[in-house]
């Protein structure tokens, strides 16, 4: 099964833009490892192994530890986030599954008492362009084709 239609081909300007918004949002106040814990708890939950593969090598490679990668599904158990992570990752969750319940008012003011309101509107288009970049791999099926490379550490 290999990749079905290549978006850039097909709508160079919405992937353009899609990439453009990706780079708008990397460029946020938030820190790179708050960036790579909200793309790869997005991608784990859509089950985009192409993002998921990327963002861990990503986050590895600016001081992110296996472990905490590890424990992401299990954030809520796992002692090894901070309290600002762990509501950056319930409002990440939220914003992912927005169609079940919406972001609920507790999971909200979490965020509130540790980001400005810039840096939840950052948590929230971060979340947003991550899932919008794991709907159009998965459901194009891309980087079907690309072997993921083994990091050792």
């Amino acid at each position: 099964m290999g990749q079905r239609i290549n978006m850039q081909e097909i709508h160079p300007k919405a992937y353009k833009a899609l990439i453009n918004l990706a780079g708008t949002v990397g460029r946020s106040n938030l820190t790179p490892i708050q960036t790579h814990l909200i793309k790869i708890r997005t991608s784990i939950m859509n089950s985009c192994a192409y993002c998921i593969d990327m963002h861990t090598k990503e986050a590895l490679k600016i001081g992110e530890t296996q472990q905490r990668i590890f424990l992401i599904p299990a954030w809520r158990e796992a002692s090894v986030f901070t309290d600002e992570e762990r509501a950056l990752l319930a409002l990440t969750e939220e914003v992912t599954i927005i169609h079940q319940k919406g972001v609920s008012e507790k999971t909200y003011s979490e965020a509130e008492q540790f980001f400005s309101p810039d840096a939840i509107a950052d948590i929230i288009m971060e979340t947003i362009s991550m899932n919008s970049l794991n709907r159009m791999v998965v459901s194009t099926r891309f980087g079907r084709h690309v072997k993921p490379r083994v990091v050792h550490h």
